[in-house]
């Protein structure tokens, strides 16, 4: 695995998107983190569909709540690295370590303040003015990537 580089998913709303990030993730060897409640069955069509054959392949570990995650994430001694639309830092300034988890928010909704106010660090994906955000499995995409990048 990308020295253990996982992404989490703060509760998601979408199959498709988290079906993607399931495939990407398969791809480069890393860990996903869904944290529920999901807005759809993980046994969804859309979800397969968009995870292909690679979904039997990602390291898939399923959290029941927000309190469940940060007590596996805190044992473990993991890093929150959260990306918000809210945060200063640019994610090509941020020095990324091995065993980060990158946290991606409800593409409904993002995350609420106490999961906001629980990350190391918090990034974000410049844009154009104007616009309000990315899709989140091309913002997880982008950011796994340079984490990678930099990680080696």
């Amino acid at each position: 695995m990308q020295d253990d580089l996982r992404i989490a998913l703060y509760q998601p709303d979408i199959a498709g998107n988290t079906g993607t990030i399931l495939r990407l993730a398969a791809c480069l060897g890393l860990g996903v983190d869904i944290i529920e409640p999901a807005g759809f069955d993980l046994s969804d069509r859309a979800l397969k569909r968009a995870g292909m054959d690679y979904i039997e392949m990602a390291a898939l570990t399923r959290h029941v709540d927000w309190a469940a995650f940060e007590e596996k994430r805190n044992a473990d001694g993991r890093r929150l690295v959260l990306l918000s639309t809210r945060a200063a830092t640019v994610y090509t300034r941020f020095i990324f370590e091995k065993g980060d988890t990158l946290l991606f928010g409800r593409e409904s909704a993002g995350v609420p303040d106490h999961v906001h106010e629980s990350a190391d660090a918090r990034l974000l994906i410049p844009m154009k003015n104007g616009a309000r955000s990315l899709n989140v499995a091309v913002s997880a995409a982008m950011v796994a990537g340079e984490a990678i990048r930099q990680i080696g």
